[in-house]
């Protein structure tokens, strides 16, 4: 019964977090395929480019809410197994990184999906919200300051990791946010190459020109 919540949790989470609601959304709205423009991801940050600041903060809390409730819902459903308090939590854990993974490899686009960060702090917030408080005010400050939206996300995952090590969170929910790290930093391979080179565009850069296939993508 324990491995089968297990493999339903990392199933379902994977499953829902494969849900492409960038490229859902921006096909409603009439405006096409959102891997035509831009960088070609199908996150928040590229359908901004479209111009519909609506659309982006929608597909935003989307992606970041698919992860929360995977989480979320399988804690509920372990709960209502008679699983202890650490095992649901272990459970949802599961179920969280199963959702971020989805995300950046979605079956229903041939494994070709986004970076991961909405989905990230969304599924921060919904399992170790401490560490989403941490993680999200890293985010800001290093935008704030320097602009670049990948290295805000390489900050704010590899603070997640330490906050918890050095704050005394359990091994489940340190190794969680490590796995997530890995999973930003692996990524974001291209966008730290050109973090190095001083190439990386900056937040509120203009790029609206179809994307090449060699310039992998940068967004969330």
């Amino acid at each position: 019964m324990l491995v089968l919540i297990f493999i339903l949790a990392a199933a379902g989470g994977y499953l829902l977090g494969s849900i492409p609601f960038g490229l859902v959304i921006t096909r409603l709205s009439g405006l096409g395929d959102i891997r035509n423009i831009g960088s070609g991801n199908i996150g928040a940050t590229n359908v901004l480019r479209t111009g519909r600041k609506d659309l982006a903060l929608a597909t935003l809390l989307l992606d970041a809410g698919k992860a929360a409730i995977a989480l979320l819902l399988a804690r509920e459903i372990a709960d209502m197994a008679g699983s202890s308090a650490e095992l649901q939590r272990q459970v949802g854990l599961v179920a969280g990184a199963a959702a971020f993974i989805g995300h950046c490899f979605p079956v229903w686009l041939g494994f070709k999906g986004g970076k991961g960060v909405a989905t990230f702090f969304g599924v921060l917030f919904a399992g170790v919200w401490p560490l989403g408080v941490i993680a999200g005010v890293t985010w800001l400050a290093v935008a704030t300051i320097f602009r670049y939206s990948s290295l805000a996300a390489l900050c704010a995952a590899a603070i997640a990791p330490i906050a918890a090590f050095v704050a005394g969170f359990s091994w489940s929910e340190t190794a969680f946010a490590a796995l997530l790290a890995v999973l930003i930093f692996w990524r974001h391979s291209a966008n730290i190459a050109r973090l190095r080179a001083g190439t990386e565009p900056r937040i509120g850069d203009k790029k609206n020109a179809a994307p090449s296939a060699a310039e992998p993508t940068q967004e969330a």
